[in-house]
């Protein structure tokens, strides 16, 4: 296979992973370093999200119900693979005993704190757009861009605690510093064009930007300093608080219309 079929493979192969969106086999699919196209498939996703919110605008959806929409169509789009992962963290970090934290995580059923941790997650996120005067669309698009790239840095930085898992394949296989770099100019150029479209919206960039890659970073950090590295499940916890405290801050910065 040629390096532009493989990387074609590769791309494709990170949809059908990383979303429930169904894609003619066209190509192979390869688990090998799918995680690099990850923030891609979020500024995918975030796209799609956008596009819905437009939608319901112009049916007249108020503007609560429509947030609590475009959430739960995210939810769906990912077959709620990265919100699991934040349900199973929470459960895990529950514990006081730290050698049985991973045995709680990899309990498939939901306690107490996984869904005490969805429903925060849910209403932040939903409450965050909802008080979104203008920029809702690129708020989507940058969050779900951002929190994929949290777990692209935490997949490279930190150590995998499980010989085996869900996650593990992800942190064999990903290169450094070139996978990361890959998501963070693409991010980049995005605010960079933002920014050629309009410069007045400087600050509300500034704040994606530096926002978005402060909580990405901090919150990978965060869970290795309480779990000593991390799992399948973090990497997806990762990405969902990091969306949700982003779409937080952006929320200040947004403009008002």
């Amino acid at each position: 296979m040629s390096n532009t079929s493989s990387l074609i493979s590769s791309f494709l192969s990170a949809i059908v992973f990383y979303t429930c969106i169904p894609l003619p086999q066209i190509f192979p699919l390869t688990i090998e370093r799918i995680a690099r196209f990850a923030p891609i498939i979020g500024l995918l996703l975030g796209g799609i999200l956008a596009l819905a919110d437009a939608g319901l605008t112009l049916i007249g959806m108020p503007v609560l119900t429509r947030s609590a929409l475009v959430v739960s169509l995210g939810i769906a789009l990912t077959g709620g693979l990265h919100l699991d992962g934040a349900m199973d963290a929470a459960d895990g970090l529950a514990v006081q005993d730290g050698e049985r934290r991973l045995q709680v995580m990899q309990d498939s059923a939901t306690g107490a704190f996984g869904a005490i941790a969805a429903v925060i997650l849910i209403v932040l996120k939903t409450a965050a757009l909802s008080e979104m005067g203008g920029n809702r669309a690129l708020a989507l698009i940058a969050a779900m861009g951002w929190g994929r790239w949290g777990q692209v840095v935490a997949i490279a930085r930190y150590p995998y605690l499980r010989p085996t898992g869900k996650g593990a394949f992800h942190k064999e296989s990903l290169r450094s510093p070139q996978d990361v770099l890959l998501g963070l100019f693409v991010l980049l150029g995005l605010a960079g064009s933002i920014l050629a479209i309009d410069a007045t919206q400087w600050r509300w960039v500034a704040a994606m930007v530096a926002g978005g890659g402060a909580i990405a970073f901090l919150t990978g950090y965060w869970f290795n300093r309480q779990l000593g590295g991390h799992t399948g499940d973090t990497y997806g916890a990762v990405v969902e608080w990091t969306e949700a405290f982003l779409l937080c801050l952006l929320a200040v910065f947004a403009p008002t219309i």
